[in-house]
Protein backbone atom coordinates (compact mmCIF):
# COMPACT_ATOMS: atom_id res chain seq x y z
CA UNK A 1 0.00 0.00 0.00
CA UNK A 2 2.88 2.35 1.09
CA UNK A 3 4.43 1.69 -2.53
CA UNK A 4 1.68 2.54 -4.47
CA UNK A 5 0.89 5.89 -2.15
CA UNK A 6 4.41 6.22 -3.03
CA UNK A 7 4.26 5.72 -6.62
CA UNK A 8 1.18 8.05 -6.70
CA UNK A 9 3.31 10.67 -5.22
CA UNK A 10 5.70 10.57 -8.02
CA UNK A 11 3.85 10.22 -11.01
CA UNK A 12 1.89 13.40 -9.63
CA UNK A 13 5.14 15.24 -9.40
CA UNK A 14 6.57 14.06 -12.39
CA UNK A 15 3.24 15.23 -14.82
CA UNK A 16 3.05 18.60 -12.99
CA UNK A 17 6.62 19.58 -13.13
CA UNK A 18 6.80 18.44 -16.85
CA UNK A 19 3.54 20.15 -17.73
CA UNK A 20 4.16 23.62 -16.03
CA UNK A 21 8.27 23.77 -15.72
CA UNK A 22 9.30 21.03 -18.27
CA UNK A 23 7.66 22.71 -20.93
CA UNK A 24 9.28 26.04 -20.59
CA UNK A 25 12.95 23.92 -20.42
CA UNK A 26 12.00 21.92 -23.53
CA UNK A 27 11.02 25.65 -25.52
CA UNK A 28 14.46 26.85 -24.51
CA UNK A 29 16.73 23.51 -24.95
CA UNK A 30 15.13 23.61 -28.98
CA UNK A 31 16.05 27.37 -29.08
CA UNK A 32 19.59 26.33 -28.17
CA UNK A 33 19.61 23.09 -30.35
CA UNK A 34 18.92 26.33 -33.02
CA UNK A 35 21.82 27.95 -31.70
CA UNK A 36 24.41 25.08 -32.75
CA UNK A 37 22.51 25.81 -37.22
CA UNK A 38 21.92 29.69 -36.39
CA UNK A 39 25.32 30.61 -36.08
CA UNK A 40 27.51 29.51 -38.14
CA UNK A 41 24.63 29.91 -40.93
CA UNK A 42 24.26 33.58 -39.79
CA UNK A 43 27.98 34.41 -40.47
CA UNK A 44 27.72 32.49 -43.80
CA UNK A 45 24.32 34.59 -44.85
CA UNK A 46 26.26 38.26 -43.76
CA UNK A 47 30.00 37.90 -44.91
CA UNK A 48 29.78 42.26 -45.01
CA UNK A 49 29.73 41.78 -41.10
CA UNK A 50 31.55 38.85 -39.92
CA UNK A 51 34.64 38.86 -42.81
CA UNK A 52 36.84 41.22 -43.28
CA UNK A 53 36.90 43.25 -46.75
CA UNK A 54 39.03 41.83 -49.60
CA UNK A 55 42.50 43.58 -50.04
CA UNK A 56 42.49 44.68 -53.80
CA UNK A 57 45.56 46.48 -52.97
CA UNK A 58 46.83 45.63 -49.55
CA UNK A 59 49.65 48.08 -49.82
CA UNK A 60 47.78 51.18 -50.43
CA UNK A 61 45.00 50.47 -47.80
CA UNK A 62 47.67 49.58 -45.13
CA UNK A 63 48.80 53.10 -45.80
CA UNK A 64 45.71 54.61 -44.94
CA UNK A 65 45.25 52.72 -41.42
CA UNK A 66 46.35 54.55 -38.31
CA UNK A 67 49.77 53.42 -36.37
CA UNK A 68 47.62 52.91 -33.30
CA UNK A 69 44.63 51.37 -34.90
CA UNK A 70 42.53 50.37 -31.74
CA UNK A 71 43.65 53.21 -29.80
CA UNK A 72 41.93 54.97 -32.74
CA UNK A 73 38.60 52.94 -32.69
CA UNK A 74 38.69 53.25 -28.90
CA UNK A 75 38.47 57.04 -28.83
CA UNK A 76 35.92 56.72 -31.61
CA UNK A 77 33.64 54.49 -29.47
CA UNK A 78 34.31 56.64 -26.74
CA UNK A 79 33.13 59.76 -28.65
CA UNK A 80 30.31 57.96 -29.51
CA UNK A 81 28.77 56.09 -26.83
CA UNK A 82 29.92 58.21 -24.08
CA UNK A 83 32.07 57.78 -20.41
CA UNK A 84 29.56 55.32 -18.99
CA UNK A 85 29.48 53.15 -21.85
CA UNK A 86 31.87 50.03 -21.60
CA UNK A 87 33.30 48.49 -24.19
CA UNK A 88 34.65 44.33 -25.30
CA UNK A 89 37.29 44.19 -28.39
CA UNK A 90 37.33 40.52 -29.70
CA UNK A 91 40.32 41.06 -32.07
CA UNK A 92 40.05 38.62 -35.05
CA UNK A 93 40.93 34.81 -34.15
CA UNK A 94 42.14 33.80 -38.11
CA UNK A 95 42.74 34.91 -40.92
CA UNK A 96 39.84 37.19 -42.73
CA UNK A 97 37.63 37.92 -39.95
CA UNK A 98 36.22 41.46 -39.02
CA UNK A 99 36.76 42.85 -35.41
CA UNK A 100 33.96 42.92 -33.26
CA UNK A 101 33.20 45.97 -30.46
CA UNK A 102 30.51 44.71 -27.94
CA UNK A 103 28.91 47.82 -26.56
CA UNK A 104 27.10 48.32 -23.38
CA UNK A 105 25.83 51.68 -22.84
CA UNK A 106 22.94 53.94 -21.53
CA UNK A 107 21.72 54.36 -25.07
CA UNK A 108 22.50 51.18 -27.39
CA UNK A 109 24.04 48.10 -26.94
CA UNK A 110 24.54 45.85 -29.34
CA UNK A 111 28.24 44.65 -31.49
CA UNK A 112 30.07 46.91 -33.93
CA UNK A 113 32.16 45.45 -36.58
CA UNK A 114 34.79 46.96 -37.57
CA UNK A 115 37.65 46.37 -40.52
CA UNK A 116 40.52 45.19 -38.18
CA UNK A 117 43.53 46.85 -40.51
CA UNK A 118 41.56 50.41 -40.91
CA UNK A 119 39.55 50.29 -38.35
CA UNK A 120 36.73 51.40 -40.95
CA UNK A 121 32.84 50.42 -39.56
CA UNK A 122 31.55 47.51 -41.29
CA UNK A 123 28.04 47.57 -40.03
CA UNK A 124 26.23 47.26 -36.80
CA UNK A 125 23.65 44.77 -34.92
CA UNK A 126 21.11 45.66 -31.72
CA UNK A 127 21.77 43.09 -28.71
CA UNK A 128 18.38 41.49 -30.39
CA UNK A 129 18.93 42.46 -33.64
CA UNK A 130 19.15 39.77 -36.24
CA UNK A 131 17.36 35.97 -35.69
CA UNK A 132 20.66 34.56 -34.31
CA UNK A 133 20.53 36.92 -31.96
CA UNK A 134 16.86 36.85 -30.73
CA UNK A 135 17.46 33.20 -30.58
CA UNK A 136 20.43 33.48 -28.39
CA UNK A 137 18.48 36.05 -26.04
CA UNK A 138 15.50 33.66 -25.80
CA UNK A 139 17.86 30.90 -24.78
CA UNK A 140 19.49 32.45 -22.42
CA UNK A 141 17.34 34.92 -20.58
CA UNK A 142 13.85 35.11 -22.16
CA UNK A 143 14.71 38.42 -23.56
CA UNK A 144 13.79 39.36 -19.61
CA UNK A 145 17.70 40.43 -18.68
CA UNK A 146 18.87 38.55 -15.55
CA UNK A 147 14.76 38.35 -14.23
CA UNK A 148 14.75 35.48 -17.40
CA UNK A 149 18.47 34.12 -16.31
CA UNK A 150 17.11 33.13 -12.53
CA UNK A 151 13.67 31.64 -14.27
CA UNK A 152 15.54 29.56 -16.54
CA UNK A 153 18.14 28.41 -13.76
CA UNK A 154 15.64 27.59 -11.39
CA UNK A 155 13.82 25.49 -14.27
CA UNK A 156 16.66 23.58 -15.05
CA UNK A 157 17.05 22.75 -11.63
CA UNK A 158 13.19 21.24 -11.59
CA UNK A 159 14.08 19.41 -14.58
CA UNK A 160 16.25 17.72 -12.84
CA UNK A 161 13.68 16.24 -10.31
CA UNK A 162 11.32 15.38 -13.13
CA UNK A 163 14.17 13.44 -14.88
CA UNK A 164 14.70 12.06 -11.12
CA UNK A 165 10.97 10.92 -10.95
CA UNK A 166 10.85 9.78 -14.65
CA UNK A 167 13.72 7.18 -13.70
CA UNK A 168 12.23 6.29 -10.49
CA UNK A 169 9.06 5.11 -12.91
CA UNK A 170 10.70 3.58 -15.23
CA UNK A 171 13.07 1.30 -12.87
CA UNK A 172 12.26 -2.31 -13.11
CA UNK A 173 11.61 -4.02 -10.26
CA UNK A 174 12.05 -7.90 -11.16
CA UNK A 175 14.04 -10.15 -14.31
CA UNK A 176 10.63 -9.99 -16.86
CA UNK A 177 10.46 -6.04 -16.46
CA UNK A 178 14.36 -5.53 -17.16
CA UNK A 179 13.53 -7.55 -20.41
CA UNK A 180 11.07 -5.47 -21.76
CA UNK A 181 12.59 -2.31 -20.20
CA UNK A 182 14.27 -0.72 -23.26
CA UNK A 183 11.54 -2.02 -25.90
CA UNK A 184 10.29 0.19 -28.65
CA UNK A 185 6.59 -0.19 -29.76
CA UNK A 186 6.24 1.70 -32.69
CA UNK A 187 3.47 -0.33 -34.54
CA UNK A 188 0.72 -0.17 -31.75
CA UNK A 189 -0.66 3.06 -32.33
CA UNK A 190 0.41 7.15 -32.45
CA UNK A 191 -0.03 6.90 -28.43
CA UNK A 192 1.80 3.78 -27.43
CA UNK A 193 4.70 5.05 -29.80
CA UNK A 194 5.22 8.13 -28.31
CA UNK A 195 5.15 6.43 -24.62
CA UNK A 196 7.54 4.20 -25.48
CA UNK A 197 9.77 6.86 -27.33
CA UNK A 198 9.59 9.07 -24.22
CA UNK A 199 10.35 6.57 -21.76
CA UNK A 200 13.59 4.88 -23.40
CA UNK A 201 14.56 9.00 -24.12
CA UNK A 202 14.68 9.47 -20.76
CA UNK A 203 15.71 6.30 -19.37
CA UNK A 204 18.48 6.29 -22.45
CA UNK A 205 19.82 9.46 -22.72
CA UNK A 206 18.71 10.79 -19.10
CA UNK A 207 22.42 11.33 -18.13
CA UNK A 208 23.11 13.44 -21.38
CA UNK A 209 19.69 15.37 -20.83
CA UNK A 210 20.51 16.10 -17.15
CA UNK A 211 24.75 17.01 -18.12
CA UNK A 212 23.03 20.00 -20.40
CA UNK A 213 20.45 20.88 -18.15
CA UNK A 214 23.03 21.57 -15.14
CA UNK A 215 25.40 23.24 -17.33
CA UNK A 216 22.45 25.36 -18.40
CA UNK A 217 21.75 26.44 -15.05
CA UNK A 218 25.30 26.80 -13.95
CA UNK A 219 25.63 29.11 -17.05
CA UNK A 220 22.41 31.39 -16.80
CA UNK A 221 22.51 31.94 -12.67
CA UNK A 222 26.16 33.59 -11.73
CA UNK A 223 25.08 33.49 -8.05
CA UNK A 224 25.36 29.38 -7.82
CA UNK A 225 28.96 29.79 -8.06
CA UNK A 226 29.16 32.10 -5.44
CA UNK A 227 27.41 29.33 -3.33
CA UNK A 228 29.98 26.83 -4.76
CA UNK A 229 32.76 29.31 -3.42
CA UNK A 230 31.17 29.91 -0.03
CA UNK A 231 30.75 25.75 0.71
CA UNK A 232 34.74 25.41 0.46
CA UNK A 233 36.02 28.27 1.34
CA UNK A 234 36.75 30.00 -2.27
CA UNK A 235 36.81 33.44 -2.99
CA UNK A 236 36.41 34.96 -6.63
CA UNK A 237 39.12 37.27 -7.67
CA UNK A 238 38.51 41.29 -7.72
CA UNK A 239 40.32 43.44 -10.11
CA UNK A 240 43.31 45.65 -9.03
CA UNK A 241 43.07 49.01 -7.94
CA UNK A 242 43.40 51.48 -10.08
CA UNK A 243 46.94 53.36 -8.81
CA UNK A 244 47.83 56.90 -10.37
CA UNK A 245 49.45 56.45 -13.69
CA UNK A 246 53.41 56.95 -13.93
CA UNK A 247 54.15 58.58 -16.92
CA UNK A 248 52.45 59.90 -20.41
CA UNK A 249 49.66 57.86 -21.26
CA UNK A 250 50.00 55.23 -23.47
CA UNK A 251 47.93 53.79 -26.38
CA UNK A 252 45.76 51.03 -26.11
CA UNK A 253 47.83 49.13 -28.92
CA UNK A 254 51.04 49.56 -26.96
CA UNK A 255 49.06 48.04 -23.81
CA UNK A 256 47.77 45.07 -25.94
CA UNK A 257 51.24 44.58 -26.88
CA UNK A 258 52.97 44.23 -23.77
CA UNK A 259 50.01 42.04 -22.45
CA UNK A 260 50.87 39.73 -25.06
CA UNK A 261 54.64 39.72 -24.26
CA UNK A 262 53.74 38.30 -20.78
CA UNK A 263 51.91 35.23 -22.24
CA UNK A 264 53.60 35.15 -26.07
CA UNK A 265 52.00 31.66 -26.61
CA UNK A 266 48.47 32.43 -26.00
CA UNK A 267 45.71 33.85 -27.91
CA UNK A 268 44.01 37.05 -27.27
CA UNK A 269 40.60 36.92 -26.99
CA UNK A 270 38.91 39.99 -25.15
CA UNK A 271 39.93 43.42 -24.86
CA UNK A 272 37.87 44.60 -21.70
CA UNK A 273 37.79 48.70 -20.68
CA UNK A 274 35.30 51.40 -20.13
CA UNK A 275 35.68 54.59 -22.26
CA UNK A 276 36.70 56.19 -19.14
CA UNK A 277 39.91 55.40 -17.77
CA UNK A 278 38.03 54.63 -13.77
CA UNK A 279 39.33 51.00 -13.85
CA UNK A 280 41.55 48.64 -15.48
CA UNK A 281 41.95 47.36 -18.62
CA UNK A 282 41.12 43.34 -18.90
CA UNK A 283 42.41 41.41 -21.65
CA UNK A 284 41.29 37.77 -21.62
CA UNK A 285 43.20 35.17 -23.18
CA UNK A 286 43.31 31.46 -23.86
CA UNK A 287 46.60 29.87 -22.84
CA UNK A 288 47.54 26.23 -24.00
CA UNK A 289 45.85 23.64 -22.79
CA UNK A 290 43.12 26.06 -21.39
CA UNK A 291 39.18 24.49 -22.37
CA UNK A 292 37.45 27.35 -22.17
CA UNK A 293 36.96 28.57 -26.18
CA UNK A 294 37.44 31.90 -25.40
CA UNK A 295 39.77 31.86 -22.65
CA UNK A 296 39.44 32.78 -19.03
CA UNK A 297 43.37 33.58 -18.26
CA UNK A 298 43.48 37.68 -17.31
CA UNK A 299 46.16 40.36 -17.47
CA UNK A 300 45.03 43.75 -15.93
CA UNK A 301 46.83 47.07 -17.23
CA UNK A 302 46.91 50.43 -16.25
CA UNK A 303 44.60 52.24 -18.53
CA UNK A 304 46.86 54.89 -19.26
CA UNK A 305 50.57 54.51 -18.63
CA UNK A 306 49.70 50.25 -19.41
CA UNK A 307 51.55 48.74 -16.33
CA UNK A 308 50.39 45.12 -15.70
CA UNK A 309 48.47 45.18 -12.41
CA UNK A 310 47.99 41.82 -12.11
CA UNK A 311 47.83 38.24 -14.17
CA UNK A 312 45.96 35.21 -13.31
CA UNK A 313 45.96 32.10 -15.52
CA UNK A 314 42.43 29.86 -15.54
CA UNK A 315 43.44 27.24 -13.34
CA UNK A 316 44.64 29.40 -10.83
CA UNK A 317 41.06 30.69 -10.26
CA UNK A 318 38.65 29.81 -7.76
CA UNK A 319 36.51 26.75 -7.88
CA UNK A 320 33.55 28.78 -9.47
CA UNK A 321 35.64 29.95 -12.38
CA UNK A 322 37.90 26.81 -13.15
CA UNK A 323 34.69 24.74 -13.27
CA UNK A 324 32.94 27.50 -15.81
CA UNK A 325 35.99 26.90 -17.60
CA UNK A 326 34.83 23.49 -18.12
CA UNK A 327 31.24 23.75 -17.96
CA UNK A 328 30.59 27.02 -20.64
CA UNK A 329 32.22 24.55 -23.29
CA UNK A 330 30.48 21.11 -22.16
CA UNK A 331 27.25 22.92 -22.37
CA UNK A 332 27.89 24.94 -25.72
CA UNK A 333 29.26 21.93 -27.32
CA UNK A 334 32.87 23.36 -27.90
CA UNK A 335 34.51 21.17 -25.74
CA UNK A 336 35.44 18.08 -27.82
CA UNK A 337 35.03 19.36 -31.51
CA UNK A 338 32.17 18.88 -34.23
CA UNK A 339 31.23 15.88 -33.19
CA UNK A 340 30.16 17.14 -29.45
CA UNK A 341 28.33 20.06 -31.02
CA UNK A 342 26.37 17.80 -33.12
CA UNK A 343 25.59 15.64 -30.09
CA UNK A 344 24.60 18.98 -28.14
CA UNK A 345 22.41 19.75 -30.78
CA UNK A 346 20.66 16.36 -30.86
CA UNK A 347 20.15 16.09 -26.93
CA UNK A 348 18.71 19.76 -27.05
CA UNK A 349 15.95 18.25 -29.80
CA UNK A 350 15.84 14.60 -27.46
CA UNK A 351 14.65 17.50 -24.70
CA UNK A 352 12.28 19.62 -26.50
CA UNK A 353 10.69 15.99 -27.83
CA UNK A 354 10.69 14.94 -24.08
CA UNK A 355 8.26 17.49 -23.00
CA UNK A 356 5.99 17.91 -26.35
CA UNK A 357 5.00 13.44 -25.95
CA UNK A 358 4.77 13.91 -22.21
CA UNK A 359 2.30 16.76 -22.77
CA UNK A 360 1.04 14.71 -25.69
CA UNK A 361 0.59 11.75 -23.39
CA UNK A 362 -1.27 13.41 -20.68
CA UNK A 363 -4.14 15.34 -23.07
CA UNK A 364 -4.58 11.59 -24.48
CA UNK A 365 -5.11 10.62 -21.06
CA UNK A 366 -7.19 13.62 -20.03
CA UNK A 367 -9.74 12.72 -23.15
CA UNK A 368 -10.19 9.26 -22.51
Amino acid sequence: MALMTARRVWIWLHRWVGLTLGMLLAAAALLGALMTVLRPLDEAMHPELFRAPPRAAASSVAAEASSTPLETLRRRMAAEFGPQATLTMRPPREDGESLRVIIRGAAWEGTVYVDPLTMAELGRRGEAEGLANVVFELHSALLLGDTGKAVLAFTALAYLALLITGLVLWWPTNAKQWQHAFKLKLDKGTTRSLFDLHRFAGAVLGLLVAVTVASGAWMAYRPMGGWINALVGDTAPKPPRIGPPHGDPVPLDTIVANAKAQWPEARLGFIQLGTADNRPVRLRFKIPGEPHPNGLSSIWTHPVDGRVLAQQQWNQLDLAGRSTAWIYPLHSGELFGTGHLVVTGLVGVVLFGMGVTGAWLWWRRRRS
